[in-house]
C-alpha cells in the first residue's frame, strides 16, 4: 500500500510495559479559575455544578497533582501549566493511553477543554500535533531544546493531546496482540474510557465546553468519538462540537477528489488517471485492492521525489541515515521560527527518546520500554482492522443535534486533498446559507469558505497536509473563529489574534 494519509515509518517492539502508568510525584501550586459570567436559566444548573467543581478543585488536586509537568528539559518559561502521564482504559487488556494537556494561561481562563488526535492510522498526537502543529513548543535540532511557539493554540484552549489507539507513542498494551487488531472501533470506544476517567482526575474540567479536533485519519477518530460522547449523554463531558483538517470522510469521494487533483495538478499521466479511476473509486481507502495498490504504485513512480503532504514546499533527501523516516519524501516537518527544515521530524524523535524528556512526562518512568519510541507504529497501521467506508452518517447524526461542525483543508495537500473534502461535503446535499468566498488575515486572501445549514468548510491558502504547521498564524485564525462559532472574517474586518 503506497497511499498513506500520515505515512508511518515506524516499527513497534510488541514487549510488554508493565509499570509504564507509574508515576513519581511533584508538587503543585494550588491556582484558581475564574467562573465564567451569570448564565442564563436555561445552563444555571449545569454552570452551578461546575462552579462547585471549581470550589472544591484544591481537595481534589491530588487526583492530577502526580500528573503536572514540572519543567520540560530545555523548555523555556511559560505562563501556563502542563499535565501528562497514564488512563488505564482497559484493565484486562493492561492498555493504558498517554495524554499531554498544555494548559491555557490563567488570563485566558475559563478557557474551553480541546482534544487533538492526530491520524495515520497509528501516529501520534504528541509527535505532531504537540510538537510541529498547534503545540505551545517546537523541537530544536538534535532535539537539544525546545522554543515558543507563537501561535500555539493553548493562547484560547486547554489543549489535550492524546496518543491512540495503545501502541501509538508513549501509549501501551500489555497484550501484545492488541498491536496487530486495533481498528476504528476499539480505537473509539478506548477513548471515550479515557475521557470518562480523564474527567474524574481533572474534576475542575467537567462541564467545561468542550470540542474534539484532528486532521488526517482522524477524519474518522473525531466523528466517531464526538458521536459515542453524544450518545452517552455524560453531563460532565459538555461537547460543543468537532472540527477536522483534511480528513478522510468518504472512501469514494475521497477517491474521486484525491485523483482529479493529482491530474489537474500533473501529477499523474492521462492513462494512470484513468487507471486510478477503474481500479481504486469502489476501495477502502485503508483497505484497497491488489489492483488498487498498482495503481497507485504506478502513480507515486509518475510524481517522483516530491511532498505530497505539501506540493510545493521542499523534500527530506537524507539519504545516509538508516531511519526510514528520515528517507521517504513523505515525512512532516516543524514549522521553526524563520526558516522551513524538511528534515527536522528527527528532532521530535531524538528529544523523546531522551531518558530526561521521558521522566518529566511521567512516561516510561522505570525504563520499561525497551524499544525506541517513534512517530508513528508502521505495524498498528498495516494491521489495520475495521474501517468504515465513510463518515457521512455520522456527519448527519450529529448536525441534526445541532453540534457545530467545521471542516477545514489546506489547498497545497495532495493526499486528502480539498477537492475531495468538497466532494464528500457536497455529498451530504446541506442547504448553503452562505456562499463559496474569500476570508482574510492582515488584509491578505488567508483562504476561501461556504457556510452550510450545520456545518462550515473552510479552505487554508498555501496550506499543507498540516495546516497548523505551514500557516500557522491562520491556523490560530481559523481555530479562534472556531471556537467563538463566527464566520471567517472577511476584507474590511482584521483577524484579531490571542
Amino acid at each position: 500500500q503506497t497511499l498513506y494519509l500520515f505515512s508511518p515509518y515506524s516499527r513497534f517492539s510488541t514487549s510488554n510495559c508493565t509499570d509504564c502508568n507509574t508515576v513519581s510525584s511533584v508538587s503543585m501550586r494550588t491556582m484558581t479559575r475564574r467562573l465564567p459570567p451569570a448564565p442564563a436559566p436555561a445552563a444555571a444548573v449545569a454552570v452551578l455544578l461546575a462552579a462547585l467543581t471549581c470550589l472544591l478543585r484544591p481537595a481534589a488536586a491530588s487526583g492530577h497533582a502526580a500528573d503536572r509537568i514540572a519543567r520540560l528539559p530545555g523548555q523555556p518559561a511559560v505562563d501556563f501549566d502542563m499535565y501528562s502521564g497514564y488512563i488505564t482504559v482497559d484493565e484486562a487488556a493492561g492498555r493504558s493511553l498517554f495524554y499531554l494537556l498544555q494548559e491555557a494561561p490563567e488570563d485566558a481562563q475559563p478557557a474551553p477543554l480541546v482534544l487533538w488526535l492526530n491520524g495515520g492510522p497509528g501516529c501520534s498526537s504528541v509527535a505532531y500535533g504537540a510538537s510541529e502543529e498547534l503545540g505551545a513548543f517546537r523541537v530544536t535540532p538534535r532535539g537539544a531544546g525546545l522554543v515558543l511557539n507563537e501561535y500555539r493554540w493553548n493562547k484560547v484552549a486547554n489543549v489535550l493531546f492524546l496518543d491512540s489507539p495503545a501502541g501509538v507513542g508513549f501509549s501501551y498494551t500489555n497484550t501484545s496482540s492488541d498491536i496487530y487488531t486495533s481498528g476504528d472501533n476499539r480505537t473509539a470506544h478506548d477513548s471515550y474510557a479515557f475521557l470518562a476517567k480523564w474527567f474524574e482526575r481533572f474534576p475542575h474540567y467537567k462541564y467545561r465546553d468542550f470540542y474534539i479536533a484532528g486532521e488526517s485519519y482522524a477524519g474518522h477518530y473525531v466523528p466517531e468519538l464526538s458521536q459515542l460522547v453524544h450518545r452517552a449523554s455524560n453531563p460532565v463531558i459538555n461537547l460543543k462540537g468537532f472540527m477536522v483538517g483534511n480528513g478522510l470522510i468518504d472512501d469514494y469521494h475521497d477517491y474521486v477528489g484525491t485523483f482529479e487533483f493529482w491530474w489537474n495538478h500533473g501529477l499523474v499521466s492521462d492513462d494512470t488517471y484513468q487507471r486510478l479511476t477503474e481500479a481504486c473509486l469502489h476501495d477502502s481507502f485503508i483497505h484497497p485492492s491488489p489492483a488498487c495498490d498498482a495503481a497507485t504504485d504506478v502513480a507515486t513512480a509518475e510524481q517522483g521525489n516530491i511532498d505530497m503532504y505539501s506540493l510545493y514546499t521542499p523534500v527530506c533527501n537524507i539519504t545516509s541515515s538508516s531511519s526510514l523516516s528520515q528517507r521517504r519524501p513523505r515525512g512532516r516537518y516543524p514549522w521553526l521560527t524563520g526558516s522551513y527544515d524538511p528534515c527536522t521530524e528527527r528532532y521530535s524523535t531524538a528529544y523523546y527518546n531522551r531518558r530526561d524528556v521521558q521522566m518529566a512526562l511521567h512516561a516510561n518512568v522505570t525504563g520499561a520500554m525497551n524499544y525506541t519510541w517513534t512517530t508513528c507504529s508502521d505495524t498498528i497501521n498495516t494491521h489495520w482492522h475495521d474501517a468504515p467506508r465513510s463518515m457521512l452518517p455520522i456527519y448527519r447524526e450529529l448536525i441534526a443535534a445541532g453540534l457545530r461542525i467545521w471542516v477545514f483543508s489546506g489547498d497545497t495537500d495532495a493526499v486528502v486533498p480539498l477537492t475531495a473534502t468538497r466532494y464528500s461535503i457536497g455529498a451530504l446535499g446541506l442547504p448553503t446559507t452562505t456562499s463559496w468566498h474569500p476570508w482574510y488575515d492582515d488584509q491578505e486572501v488567508g483562504g476561501w469558505s461556504q457556510v452550510y445549514k450545520g456545518l462550515t468548510l473552510v479552505s487554508v491558502r498555501g496550506a499543507g497536509h498540516e495546516v497548523p504547521l505551514h500557516r500557522p498564524r491562520q491556523a490560530l485564525v481559523l481555530f479562534q473563529y472556531f471556537l467563538q462559532g463566527k464566520p471567517m472574517p472577511g476584507q474590511t474586518k482584521n483577524a484579531t489574534l490571542a
